[in-house]
């Protein structure tokens, strides 16, 4: 880049992070615009699987990749699929060495990049309301925090503000829509102590089990933790005349739906501590472009959101990281935007369809006792990227 360019990046996800701490790593200064009031304002989501050909190529980009390994936990890659009579179909394991795809809560995962980053590079508790675009390819970034409403001009309004983007609608009329399928999540801890029967089903890493269009999903996180995903296809309004926040309802409506499987898979309705969260698995269109609007683009979930299948963190890193290295590496943003478009659009599309396709054959739209699971189009099985899309913020 032949001058500094003044650039904005909505949103302190993964993918924002890691493309701002490469941006840096090269000299180029850059703000974080973060809805979010500190870094620890909730929870971030479950564990990872972070590919060697994606989000490990865009770590290695940042400088990062030792100290990734340290905090991964390459015993998590064990896989354990069943179907509800609770009958092991399939158990995989990682082998000694292989680092291929070792998993990391994404919490852990999210603090790492943000300590690497230049203190005072986030502003959190700013709200992006709208991204406009100026005449001589300059952006203009509308935020609110607590004292009120205020904007600046940037050359490169990145937006990297997930699913509900407040930067998407300057380059896109796309909506997300809901995908058929609703995840309900659960949380078990010390599960080698209170939960011995959680444990044996999830092992290390994750397991599945699966009858036609339900399954039962756990995933081990560090410190004895495991999330519940309770997927299954059905309307959206499936908890029509529920009161989400009673927990008793909630499990006994569950339970009629999951009725006939072995107790053992049941537990994981019965047992969990604390409530349930309705999470309603949203996408956006395939494939999703647009015509180019110079100095505003769209990075991870904002320009493709996809099923919850195992690429979507993975795809976020390395948008982030190339789309840094576009701008390091051409004389304009113009340049460094045809670059990263042209590469990260065609690929998000590939990425998107198989998505589908998978989701369609991990939670089909019939009722049988089949579990049938995909080949691993990645070697990452159902749904261990699950973070789905939560609703809009105001």
């Amino acid at each position: 880049m032949s001058t500094t360019p003044r650039i904005a990046i909505a949103g302190a996800g993964l993918g924002g992070l890691v493309c701002a701490r490469v941006l840096q790593q090269h000299g180029v200064p850059v703000t974080v615009f973060e809805h979010e009031a500190a870094p620890h304002s909730r929870s971030q989501g479950g564990t990872l699987d972070i590919a060697e050909d994606t989000g490990q190529a865009a770590l290695r980009a940042a400088g990062l990749f030792d100290q990734f390994l340290a905090l991964s936990r390459p015993e998590g890659q064990e896989w354990r699929l069943y179907d509800r009579r609770a009958n092991l179909m399939r158990h995989d394991q990682a082998g000694e060495g292989d680092l291929s795809r070792p998993e990391i809560d994404r919490g852990r995962l999210r603090a790492l990049l943000l300590d690497s980053l230049t203190p005072g590079t986030v502003r959190w508790g700013h709200s992006v309301r709208a991204v406009t675009p100026l005449p001589h390819g300059t952006a203009r970034l509308y935020h609110r925090d607590r004292t009120g409403e205020d904007f600046d001009d940037f050359d490169l309004v990145i937006g990297a503000d997930g699913a509900w983007s407040r930067v998407r609608p300057a380059l896109s009329d796309a909506q997300p829509f809901y995908a058929g399928v609703t995840m309900v999540e659960a949380h078990f801890d010390d599960v080698d102590h209170r939960h011995p029967g959680i444990a044996r089903l999830v092992g290390r890493g994750t397991m599945s089990a699966k009858a036609g269009r339900r399954s039962l999903v756990l995933q081990r996180n560090s410190n004895g933790h495991v999330r519940a995903y309770i997927t299954f296809r059905g309307p959206q309004e499936w908890h029509t005349g529920l009161d989400l926040a009673d927990t008793d309802s909630v499990r006994a409506r569950l339970l009629a739906q999951y009725q006939g499987w072995h107790e053992s898979l049941l537990g994981i309705l019965r047992d969990n501590e604390g409530g349930f969260i309705n999470r309603p698995m949203y996408v956006l269109p395939v494939p999703h472009s647009w015509q180019r609007v110079r100095g505003i683009t769209l990075l991870g979930d904002a320009a493709h959101l996809m099923p919850p299948v195992g690429v979507g963190a993975n795809l976020a890193l390395l948008d982030g990281a190339e789309l840094a290295q576009a701008v390091i590496d051409h004389s304009t943003i113009d340049e460094a935007l045809d670059a990263y478009e042209s590469v990260m659009l065609p690929r998000a599309a590939d990425h998107a369809k198989t998505a589908q396709q998978m989701l369609t054959t991990l939670i089909p739209d019939t009722d049988s006792d089949e579990a049938v699971f995909p080949d691993a189009l990645w070697p990452a099985d159902p749904l261990p990227d699950a973070r789905p899309a939560s609703a809009p913020t105001s």
